[in-house]
């Protein structure tokens, strides 16, 4: 069999991640079988399918990389083919003309249930079945003439010859009533697979109220479209074994239908987070640095700044980002004098007798180094806290603070290597002067 799977939306607006997941999972299935992925635009509603609605969808599929393998077919194109076959099924006597509702506004055209059980076999659920009965005779045609989407969606499916329709569950009771238009219309099944829901923490549909929910968001935030890629692939669908970071080629290797769960996929922003770090950390350096560099350059952080000294600074922060534009704030002390300071860090670290006598003590001792390296500086900062007896840990985050305005960064002796000398005794001098004549101590913070 030539496998053909379709991603159908109906672009109203921007592209929810539960949409994308479901182009996705057709995508991998295809690439999977040696098969074909093709998209359907749904453009039926006017009103709402924008120009600029059907490119949010195109940007969506190009940014993940989901390429389909002819071009799209667009549903408001085809609407002469679908009056055409409720004419026949009309004919056959299959279909029916009826005031639905006794509205007076016109007769709508219904589709005839078949007197026989509607039963389609899901590649995910088993079989499964309605019973005579069950399922009322279903409106095809409006009053107004203008198709609806059980007809439209199953007669375009079988004029792209679709032999698999994986789409999310909450299209399985219309399903029975797309297997009884099949039946009508004398096509084949094709095999069905419905995809779970994508849910929030409390089993709810995820939302744009529970987070970034749109392509868009995401793509704007800053994750990488290779960690959108990786992590929609797992909602709903496991490998196998308990690896979870996989590049684009294992995704495609390892995908089975077999293997979709049936339960809802819980989203989890945090193991999103957390991949996107695992992905930036995998990076070649140069290309992390050229990213950085990319980022940097639009917040206007980089002008007239020396590119080794960018790479250096770079460098310290590969293992320390989650997200690419977090580089903007993490290393605005680097670039400038001008950074803003932690409140809380200061607070804690600076505004305490001890904290600045230490401080002022080393920066003492730091001005007395000649080599200026990392490891003639930790040498020289752990003999001080010898000598006066403390850990460590007391002189290390006060100086931390006083250059960078943070209580975190990259390895302090590394930092303040790429800082400079000169830089580094600046900012504690301004330091000591700043906080050094108002010092308390908040009870809270011990």
């Amino acid at each position: 069999m030539n496998i053909r799977t379709r991603f159908a939306p109906s672009p109203t607006g921007q592209v929810h991640i539960g949409n994308l997941r479901t182009a996705l999972f057709n995508w991998l299935f295809a690439r999977n079988q040696g098969g074909a992925f093709l998209l359907r635009v749904e453009d039926t509603d006017r009103e709402r399918s924008t120009p600029d609605a059907v490119q949010a969808v195109l940007d969506a599929l190009d940014w993940l990389g989901l390429e389909f393998d002819e071009p799209p077919l667009y549903q408001s194109k085809r609407l002469d083919a679908h009056l055409t076959a409720t004419e026949e099924l009309l004919s056959r006597g299959l279909a029916y003309r009826a005031d639905k509702g006794n509205t007076g506004q016109g007769e709508a055209t219904l589709l005839k249930m078949p007197d026989r059980s509607l039963t389609f076999s899901d590649e995910i659920r088993g079989t499964l079945s309605k019973q005579p009965g069950d399922v009322q005779d279903l409106v095809i045609v409006r009053s107004n003439g203008t198709p609806v989407f059980h007809l439209a969606n199953v007669l375009d499916d079988i004029e792209m010859g679709i032999t698999h329709v994986i789409r999310g569950d909450d299209h399985i009771e219309n399903t029975y009533r797309h297997v009884a238009l099949y039946l009508a219309l004398d096509a084949p099944l094709p095999c069905f697979a419905h995809l779970p829901m994508i849910v929030n923490a409390q089993g709810k549909p995820y939302s744009k109220r529970d987070g970034d929910a749109y392509v868009g968001d995401f793509r704007a935030n800053g994750f990488l479209p290779e960690v959108l890629f990786n992590y929609l692939a797992l909602l709903g669908w496991s490998a196998g074994d308990d690896v979870e970071v996989m590049d684009r080629a294992t995704l495609v290797e390892k995908f089975l239908l077999s293997r979709v769960q049936t339960s809802p996929a819980r989203m989890d922003l945090q193991k999103l987070l957390w991949m996107n770090g695992e992905y930036l950390r995998a990076m070649g350096s140069e290309v992390f640095a050229a990213a950085c560099r990319d980022v940097l350059s639009d917040a206007d952080a980089l002008s007239g700044v020396d590119e080794k000294y960018i790479s250096r600074v770079v460098s310290l922060m590969q293992e320390r980002v989650k997200l690419l534009p977090d580089i903007v704030e993490k290393t605005r002390y680097f670039f400038t004098a001008d950074f803003p300071f932690d409140e809380k860090a200061v607070r804690k670290r600076l505004q305490k007798p001890d904290a600045l006598e230490g401080l002022a003590a080393l920066r003492g001792r730091f001005a007395d180094v000649e080599d200026w390296s990392e490891l003639a500086l930790e040498e020289t900062l752990r003999n001080l806290a010898e000598e006066r007896g403390v850990g460590a840990g007391k002189l290390v985050h006060p100086v931390r603070v006083a250059v960078s305005g943070l209580s975190e960064g990259p390895g302090l002796f590394e930092m303040l290597v790429v800082l400079g000398k000169e830089t580094v005794l600046t900012r504690v001098d301004s330091a000591l002067k700043e906080y050094g004549p108002d010092i308390h101590s908040d009870p809270s913070d011990l």
